[in-house]
C-alpha cells in the first residue's frame, strides 16, 4: 500500500513539474505570483547594476553553487545567452574559474565542506562587479560563513522553487521591479524591513495573463482549440503561439511536431524560417535607425543610395513609395529559372556540383552557385519593367538591394551591423541568417521538399529561392529565430525604439515607419510594415477584426506571422512550417488560422 501511495505522489509530482520549473509561468495564479515576487529582495545595489545593463549582460558569466543550474540557465537564457557553470563538484583550481563571474547564484541549503571553495566563493562575493543571488537562506546555514554583507550587489530570495528562480532573474534583468523587503532579520546584519526598489519593465517579463487583464481560460481553451484543429487538419505539422501584453509574456504554447512522422515535438525554443517577416526584422530596423540619425532620407530617389540604378527605369523612384509597395515595381522575379536551359539542366556558368573558389555559394550539398551571380540578380531587378500606374502592389524586389545599401551607409558588414546594433543588445541570440552555422538542425523545423529547383528537402536553409541564391542573406527573406527572441524585437518597436533601458532607434522614426503612408490612395501599408485593411473584410483580412488602425506587423510565406498593436500594448507571434512538405497546402488560409487566433487574444481582454 505504501508503494502505491508513493507511486501516486511521484506521478503527481511529475505532472506538475513543468509548472514548478518556471517554464509555464502563465499557469501560476496571480496571487501566488505576486506574493512570490515579494520574496525577491534586493539588499545591496551600490553602483546600481541591478537591473543589468545591455553592456554588462553581454559580457556576463554565471557561476552557480548548488543543484538548480538547469532551471537557472533556462531562465537566464530567456534574456541573454549567458554561459552557466555549475561549480559544485569542480575543483577550486579549475581553469574555468580564473576570474570572478558577473552573476553568482548560491543555493544556501547546500553545504561547503572544502575550505578552498569557501575562500574562492568568499573572494567572488567581495568582488565589486559580481551580483550575488542567494536562494533559500535558513538559520544556521552556510550564509553565516560567507561575507554576504560585503557584496556590492546582493539579491536575497526566500526559497528556490522554479517560480522563485524565474522571478529572481526577471528582477536581475529588469523584467520585473523589486519592491520586496525582508520579513525578519537575516545574516550579516540585514534586519527586518531591509530592501531596495529597482526598476522593472525595461525588458520582457513572464507571468499569468490575469495580471494584464486577460481571461486565462478563454485564452488557453480557444487558442488551443483553433491550433489543435489546424494540426489535426494537416494545415501544418505543428505550430506555436506567443502573446505579450503590456511588456509581459502572458502565453506561449506549442502543438504538434516538426514533421508528420511525429518524431520531434515542437518546442518553445525552436528556430523558424521567418520568410517575409524578414522584411520587418532585418534591413528595416537599420533603415529606421539611420533615418533617425539623419543618414537615410525617405524622400530621395533610389539612385542616391544605389548608384548602379541611376540610368535605369528605377533610378528616380523615391524611397518612401518603394518601402510602402507603392512604386510601380513588379511583385517578384523567379531568378532560379534563368539558370536553367530548355532541357532542364543548369547553365554551365551558374551551378557546379562541387564547391570551389569560383562557385562558393552553397545551395545544397550538390549545388554551388557562381560567386558573381548576385550581380545577375541585381541586373534582373534593374532591367525589370515597371507597372503602368502607381498604387499598391506588394513587391520584394528592392529588398534584395537593402543589405548593400545598409552596408554602404554604415561602413560595416550588413550582418555585423544588424547583430551589433539590434540583436545582441536586446539578447535576441537566435535571430540571424544561415542558422546551421550556429544551431543544431534538431531545433529547426523543415520547410518544403523542393521538387523543381534544389531537388532536396529544405531544412536549415532559407525556403525562398532568391534569398538562398544571395547566400541566404537578403532583406526579402532569410532570417531565422525563436518566438521569444522575435518578441524582444517586436517589443523594441512597441516601445518606439527602446529596450533594456537604451534608445536603439529614434522614436520619431519608428512612428513614421509604422504609420499608414498612402491611405488616401487605398494603400494600407506603412514603410516596410503591413497594416490592417483600411476597411475590414473578414475574408481578406490577415489580422483580427479588433486590431487597431495603429497596429502593424508582417506575415511570412512559410507560415509565420507577427503583429504589434500599440493601442493595446499587444504583441502576437504565430510560427508554423505550413509549406512542409509542399507549398500547395493552403489550409492555413482556408481555416483562417492566424486571424482567428489573433481575434481570440482580443476577446480575452477582461472588460
Amino acid at each position: 500500500m505504501k508503494f502505491w501511495k508513493a507511486l501516486v505522489l511521484f506521478l503527481l509530482f511529475i505532472s506538475i513539474a513543468p509548472r514548478l520549473s518556471g517554464q509555464d509561468l502563465w499557469d501560476v495564479s496571480p496571487e501566488h505570483y505576486k506574493k512570490t515576487l515579494q520574496s525577491v529582495v534586493v539588499l545591496k545595489n551600490e553602483s546600481v547594476k541591478i537591473p543589468l545593463s545591455n553592456a554588462d549582460a553581454l559580457v556576463a558569466e554565471h557561476y552557480h553553487w548548488g543543484n538548480m543550474t538547469s532551471n537557472l540557465a533556462r531562465e537566464i537564457e530567456r534574456y541573454y545567452p549567458i554561459p552557466s557553470t555549475k561549480i559544485l563538484g569542480l575543483s577550486p583550481k579549475d581553469k574555468k574559474l580564473t576570474k570572478a563571474p558577473k552573476i553568482l547564484t548560491l543555493d544556501l541549503s547546500e553545504t561547503i565542506e572544502d575550505e578552498g571553495w569557501e575562500l574562492l566563493i568568499s573572494s567572488w562575493i567581495k568582488t565589486a562587479g559580481t551580483i550575488v543571488i542567494a536562494f533559500d537562506a535558513k538559520a544556521g546555514g552556510i550564509q553565516s560563513r560567507l561575507p554576504l554583507g560585503k557584496s556590492a550587489h546582493l539579491i536575497y530570495v526566500n526559497g528556490k522553487t522554479g517560480l522563485e528562480q524565474s522571478l529572481a532573474m526577471q528582477v536581475l534583468f529588469g523584467g520585473q521591479e523589486a519592491k520586496g523587503r525582508l520579513a525578519q532579520d537575516w545574516t550579516n546584519g540585514f534586519g527586518a524591513g531591509a530592501g531596495f526598489d529597482t526598476e522593472g519593465g525595461i525588458r520582457l517579463s513572464y507571468g499569468p495573463p490575469e495580471l494584464k487583464g486577460m481571461n486565462r481560460k478563454l485564452l488557453k481553451d480557444n487558442i488551443g482549440r483553433l491550433a489543435q484543429t489546424a494540426v489535426d487538419s494537416a494545415a501544418f505539422p505543428g505550430c506555436q503561439v506567443l502573446v505579450v501584453k503590456e511588456g509581459q509574456v502572458v502565453y506561449h504554447e506549442t502543438w504538434g511536431y516538426h514533421t508528420y512522422d511525429n518524431a520531434r515535438e515542437v518546442s518553445r525554443s525552436d528556430i523558424y524560417d521567418f520568410a517575409s517577416v524578414t522584411k520587418v526584422t532585418s534591413a528595416l530596423p537599420a533603415l529606421m535607425k539611420l533615418h533617425g540619425e539623419g543618414e537615410f532620407d525617405l524622400d530621395v530617389p533610389l539612385k542616391t543610395y544605389f548608384p548602379a540604378f541611376e540610368k535605369s527605369n528605377k533610378g528616380h523612384l523615391q524611397m518612401r513609395p518603394i518601402l510602402a509597395h507603392h512604386a510601380r515595381l513588379k511583385p517578384w522575379i523567379p531568378y532560379w529559372r534563368s539558370t536553367k536551359k530548355k532541357n532542364g539542366k543548369f547553365k554551365w556558368r551558374t551551378f557546379k556540383s562541387k564547391q570551389s573558389r569560383r562557385f562558393p555559394v552553397h545551395i545544397t550539398d550538390n549545388l554551388y552557385l557562381h560567386k558573381k551571380y548576385k550581380k545577375r540578380i541585381y541586373k534582373a531587378i534593374k532591367d525589370s519593367p515597371l507597372n503602368e500606374k502607381e498604387g499598391y502592389v506588394y513587391s520584394g524586389l528592392v529588398f534584395y538591394l537593402w543589405p548593400k545599401i545598409v552596408a554602404d551607409l554604415t561602413g560595416a558588414p550588413y550582418e555585423s551591423y544588424l547583430q551589433n546594433s539590434f540583436y545582441k543588445p536586446i539578447g535576441a541570440a537566435t535571430i540571424g541568417y544561415n542558422p546551421m552555422d550556429r544551431f543544431s538542425l534538431d531545433r529547426i523545423p523543415p520547410t518544403e521538399k523542393d521538387t523543381f529547383f534544389r531537388q532536396v528537402q529544405i531544412h536549415g536553409k532559407v525556403h525562398d529561392e532568391g534569398a538562398v541564391m544571395m547566400g541566404g542573406v537578403s532583406a526579402n527573406a532569410g532570417l531565422f529565430g525563436s518566438a521569444n527572441d522575435l518578441a524582444k524585437l517586436m517589443q523594441l518597436y512597441l516601445n518606439e525604439g527602446t529596450y533594456g533601458g537604451e534608445q536603439l532607434i529614434d522614436s520619431v522614426s519608428v512612428q513614421e515607419f509604422t504609420r499608414c503612408q498612402y491611405c488616401d490612395e487605398g494603400n494600407r501599408r506603412g514603410l516596410g510594415f503591413d497594416k490592417p485593411l483600411i476597411e475590414y473584410h473578414p475574408q481578406k483580412s490577415s489580422v483580427a477584426k479588433d486590431a487597431s488602425p495603429a497596429s502593424f506587423g508582417h506575415s511570412g510565406y512559410t507560415g509565420t506571422f507577427t503583429w504589434v498593436d500599440p493601442e493595446h500594448e499587444l504583441i502576437y507571434i504565430f510560427f508554423s512550417n505550413r509549406v512542409y512538405p509542399t507549398r500547395e497546402n493552403r489550409k492555413i488560409y482556408q481555416l483562417n488560422v492566424r486571424p482567428d487566433i489573433h481575434q481570440v487574444i482580443y476577446d480575452s481582454f477582461l472588460r
